[in-house]
């Protein structure tokens, strides 16, 4: 698949001679956190004057085949961007100012995690060429037992450096593997108009219709709730795995929801925009997230989450809320996987109201997620509580901006107008273009998704 060049934002600064190839993997079609975030840094990274050449890479991964390997082991060791982009192909003043500069050309390979972390022999190949390539680890890989953390810690070793897109990945691969001197560069978030809610509430879930999102556990917490009235809309590819889509949809039917709960798919654009406008809370209580990125896109429309407590989710949970508020568990479920949570103090109690959601303890058993969202639909004073701390932390979420800078910092340190940002680091002033948008109207009711679904 040839490259293509990521289009720069309309404030770009001048180049100054930093080429970077991003490799991604092509195999994952729907609209991941992954890609959103390898999306979003080439945007920027191109508007901070850095050329970017995205570099889709089809296979099996992670791992892949010996030829998914070769291929990527051709793309490593080679030159130039591993093809023809679509920008290179008809503008031949740039392919002749490249010629001229290319000398001076500094060229940066970053590959996706999902690539790069179960190919080690091609890593340690390309830097014997003389073209190391840093890995932008997203999540670690699952360990299968067919040998992916052996792997994976070779590739990280045989890299030119590593950044993590969360703390915990970061920490993962710390523990896993004794690596230090990690980058991380949190994602960022982009300006999103103000969510006008619905009557009745109306609950949103975003996420691939994959078990580990656990979207199961989230119908039987519904089942549970139906003397109250709400709706729910279960937004997500259905083409990863069928089969559990299948089953998702079977139970909705069998458990009378029809007129309650829609699980359309995957939904883009308008489609999308129009859920997020309905939407009262969303969820996300996946069994393992390094970060979840629908948690910020949630909160840059002011809809509080509920969050599976000891993921990732829960630092997203916290991205725009300052320190020291730490998530506090609603509730706590018996036999849930443990991770030992001491006592808040009055003061950490007190900073935790900030938040805007909360995380749940869960494991197998749907109610504790039930009584939080039944405490949710119940307690109005919760509802204004959370809406307002969603509002508030919305303005204080970091652009997209600070995710390139941090990275380029890392790539190119001595680049003008890199700057190295920890996960401490504060996050900048927003653009006016950034500032909390007014509220919309409510939709009628006729033309919002939660009538759709058929709940008044």
């Amino acid at each position: 698949m040839p490259a293509r060049k990521a289009a720069p934002a309309k404030n770009t600064v001048k180049p100054d001679g930093l080429r970077l190839r991003l490799v991604v993997p092509g195999n994952v079609r729907h609209n991941s956190g992954g890609n959103v975030y390898n999306a979003a840094l080439a945007r920027e990274l191109a508007a901070l004057g850095v050329e970017v050449d995205i570099c889709p890479l089809d296979g099996g991964w992670p791992v892949g085949s010996p030829e998914d390997r070769r291929r990527l082991a051709t793309l490593l060791c080679d030159g130039d961007s591993g093809g023809a982009s679509e920008h290179d192909a008809g503008d031949d003043d740039d392919a002749g100012a490249d010629a001229a500069s290319g000398a001076a050309m500094r060229r940066v390979t970053l590959v996706d995690g999902l690539l790069a972390c179960g190919a080690p022999e091609e890593l340690a190949a390309a830097a014997a060429a003389g073209r190391p390539a840093w890995i932008l680890l997203h999540m670690p890989l699952d360990d299968t037992g067919h040998g992916e953390a052996a792997l994976e810690r070779r590739a990280l070793r045989a890299a030119a450096g590593v950044i993590c897109t969360s703390t915990s990945a970061a920490a993962g691969i710390r523990a896993r593997h004794g690596l230090d001197g990690v980058t991380t560069a949190l994602p960022g978030s982009d300006a999103a108009a103000l969510a006008a809610g619905s009557e009745p509430p109306h609950f949103l879930a975003v996420a691939a219709l994959l078990p580990n999102k656990d979207q199961s556990l989230l119908l039987a917490a519904l089942s549970a709730l139906t003397d109250l009235p709400w709706t729910a809309s279960l937004v997500g590819s259905d083409a990863a795995d069928p089969a559990y889509a299948a089953r998702l949809r079977d139970t909705v039917d069998r458990l009378g929801l029809q007129d309650r709960i829609r699980i359309p798919g995957e939904l883009r654009g308008g489609a999308l925009e129009a859920e997020w406008s309905a939407a009262d809370l969303s969820l996300l209580i996946s069994q393992a997230e390094t970060f979840g990125l629908v948690v910020t896109e949630s909160i840059a429309r002011g809809v509080p989450v509920v969050v599976r407590a000891g993921t990732g989710a829960v630092e997203a949970l916290a991205a725009g809320t300052p320190a020291p508020a730490a998530p506090a568990t609603l509730t706590a479920a018996p036999g849930a996987p443990a991770q030992p949570t001491p006592a808040p103090s009055p003061a950490a109690a007190d900073s935790a109201a900030l938040l805007p959601g909360t995380a749940v303890a869960l494991g197998t058993d749907p109610a504790p997620l039930t009584e939080v969202l039944r405490r949710w639909l119940s307690e109005p004073g919760l509802r204004t509580r959370w809406r307002g701390a969603a509002v508030a932390a919305r303005d204080r979420l970091p652009g997209w901006d600070a995710t390139a800078r941090t990275v380029l910092a890392a790539i190119a340190p001595e680049r003008p107008g890199s700057e190295r940002h920890g996960s401490n680091h504060p996050a900048p002033e927003l653009p006016a273009d950034r500032q909390r948008a007014a509220p919309q109207e409510k939709p009628d009711a006729e033309d919002s998704p939660a009538a759709q679904a058929g709940g008044q």
